[in-house]
């Protein structure tokens, strides 16, 4: 936040809670949309791809980006979204299931 705002700009701590709460949703509701087109594609990964087309589906076409995402390099820390309610990443067997 910091980034944007004049260097004499304070943010209170009610603020940053705020925007990471935002930030929070935003994420799930695109993550969401992302998630149903692999479920409805019988794919377990969630890719730039899907992530980009949730986005356009939602209305979100200016967040989105006008090219492709780069395929991430290998132990990049990619995350794989199990549609069936677990997430691992690309290191290890870290898995979280949803309550």
């Amino acid at each position: 936040m910091k980034d944007v705002l004049p260097p004499e700009a304070k943010v209170s701590k009610h603020a940053k809670e705020v925007i990471q709460e935002c930030a929070t949703e935003f994420i799930g509701f695109v993550t969401g949309e992302a998630s149903e087109r692999c479920r409805r594609e019988r794919r377990k990964t969630v890719n730039g791809d899907d992530i980009c087309h949730a986005m356009t589906t939602l209305g979100l076409d200016n967040y989105a980006g006008s090219r492709s995402p780069a395929p991430p390099a290998p132990g990049d820390g990619m995350i794989q979204i199990d549609v069936w309610g677990e997430l691992s990443n690309s290191r290890g067997n870290e898995k979280h299931g949803r309550d």
